[in-house]
């Protein structure tokens, strides 16, 4: 695991303040959440009308470690997180193949420590932070919340077709996929993948985790969600599987299997989070 360690200790990225002015309809866009090398690492906030202080999402989209973006694939979450009075945060991070691994995970950790210091800001509360990630960005999300302490800890988790035990995939395909390749760029890859996948770092005492996936997944099967789940009740870990009869991996089509998936995803992440202590 010498390469996830490296990425848990050495600082990349720089964080910096966020100055931000929000619209009338309490969205504000392109707030820089970090720097790395010359480049500006930036998010998209949400702000409830009321008081506050409100519970907090981090949304991490798709798009296999080297496309998509903070305003792309993720978007069908935000309207059902904005009408739940949910402070939400659409996070970009570095693209492979011109940023290779792990900076992306990298800019997730980032990102949880500026959401934290700058919550207040937003209505957020900094102690009741959820990370919602799809796709290649619930292996970011849940990477980050499984290796994850202290400044960086979440309250929850929901992982949306997410690809969590890499090894298994890369088998399963008969090798590396187009996008892992340009995540990775080459070399010896097999103790690494396993480092990259949360399911190789799992333990008691993490935040609870709902998994969403759909049973006609192609791209991450849904049995990478069942034995995840699975994995996380042996270490005492609450874990909750939503599945999607007939569901594809592509998020937008979701709601037309199952209307409700929204919705109840809301009420696990409103009843995990709680209220403001």
């Amino acid at each position: 695991m010498v390469a996830l360690r490296r990425a848990l200790l050495v600082p990349v990225v720089a964080i910096v303040c966020s100055g931000a002015a929000f619209s009338q309809d309490g969205l504000k866009k392109d707030i820089v959440y970090g720097e790395a090398g010359d480049e500006k690492l930036l998010l998209d906030a949400h702000v409830p009308e009321a008081a506050g202080p409100f519970p907090v999402v981090i949304l991490v989209h798709g798009g296999g470690w080297g496309s998509g973006g903070k305003d792309g694939d993720i978007t069908p979450l935000m309207e059902p997180l904005s009408a739940a009075s949910i402070t939400w945060f659409s996070i970009n991070y570095r693209l492979a193949p011109k940023h290779r691994w792990p900076a992306c995970f990298d800019d997730i950790r980032t990102a949880v420590r500026w959401v934290k210091a700058h919550a207040a800001e937003y209505k957020g509360d900094a102690g009741r932070i959820a990370l919602v990630g799809y796709s290649a960005g619930g292996q970011l999300a849940c990477l980050a919340a499984v290796t994850g302490g202290g400044d960086i800890r979440v309250q929850a988790v929901v992982a949306l077709a997410a690809p969590t035990d890499l090894p298994e995939d890369v088998a399963r395909r008969g090798g590396l996929s187009g996008s892992l390749q340009e995540l990775l760029g080459g070399g010896e890859t097999a103790g690494l993948l396993a480092d990259m996948s949360p399911v190789h770092h799992l333990k008691p005492g993490l935040p609870p985790f709902l998994l969403i996936h759909g049973t006609a997944d192609k791209s991450v099967m849904h049995s990478q969600s069942e034995n995840l789940r699975v994995k996380l009740a042996g270490h005492q870990v609450p874990g909750e599987l939503l599945t999607i009869q007939g569901a594809p991996h592509r998020l937008s089509e979701w709601e037309k299997f199952d209307p409700t998936y929204k919705n109840r995803m809301i009420v696990w992440l409103k009843t995990t989070l709680g209220k403001p202590h």
